[in-house]
């Protein structure tokens, strides 16, 4: 509690507006998609709402690159306090997972409901489907993140390398187009994309008629507990190591 109060101080508490901007950057992203897509296209490719389509994408994908970053980064954010024996490198990791998931779910749940409220969207919503995607995406950003705060201080030049990976991320996850409007070979190459997954899932539990058959959780547990246990392993081993870097 201690850290996830320090968290909220440092990055939400210091800027003016503070929380206010975690919603405001989404909305402003879902927002300019849904004008540039509006004047190019009658409809969205589900649904009959722009801002509702978009939602659906960029939240899941957002979710999930705001706690792997977070999570990645943990370790390098609290190296001074983890000189204290109290201090774990397990707590600075779920200190910034769970400040970071709680934000991103209240994000999350403030834009669906301007979206639901403002326009017309005629969506059926499958609560049981929206939670597993929120929570699949969570997880694949704790997993990833976990073996990244690993891997940014053993190698200093991997946070460099994920940052350029990351940038094409946005594009081929799916939040502009459906998974089933892709040609061959790129769909079954962007099937082994997790985010893929979870993006479905999402627009699942908000479109009845969408059942994004090509969605499997189970893919995007195993990507997520491989990279955490290989994370975990790897920071118990060298911890105190890193710690002198």
């Amino acid at each position: 509690m201690a850290l996830m109060l320090r968290e909220m101080a440092t990055s939400y508490g210091r800027s003016p507006g503070g929380y206010l901007w975690a919603v405001l950057e989404p909305a402003a992203g879902i927002a300019l998609l849904s004008l540039v897509f509006t004047a190019m296209f009658n409809t969205p490719p589900l649904g009959i709402s722009f801002p509702m389509f978009y939602a659906t994408g960029m939240l899941p994908f957002i979710m999930f690159s705001d706690v792997q970053g977070k999570v990645a980064s943990s370790l390098l954010y609290s190296k001074q306090l983890l000189a204290y024996p109290t201090v774990t490198y397990l707590d600075a990791i779920l200190a910034r997972f769970l400040l970071n998931i709680m934000t991103q779910i209240l994000v999350a749940y403030l834009i669906f409901s301007f979206c639901i409220m403002a326009f017309e969207t005629r969506v059926t919503l499958d609560l049981v489907v929206i939670i597993q995607a929120f929570s699949l995406a969570a997880l694949l950003g704790l997993g990833i993140g976990t073996l990244n705060a690993y891997m940014f201080i053993r190698f200093p030049i991997a946070q460099r390398a994920w940052s350029i990976l990351m940038r094409p991320m946005f594009l081929v996850s799916c939040i502009f187009m459906l998974f089933e409007t892709l040609p061959h070979p790129y769909k079954d190459w962007l099937w082994y994309n997790p985010l893929v997954h979870v993006i479905g899932l999402m627009r699942r539990g908000f479109y009845g008629t969408y059942d994004a058959t090509y969605a499997s959780p189970l893919f995007v547990i195993a990507v997520s507990l491989v990279c955490m246990a290989a994370g975990l392993l790897l920071l118990r081993r060298q911890y105190q190591d890193l710690l002198t870097r």
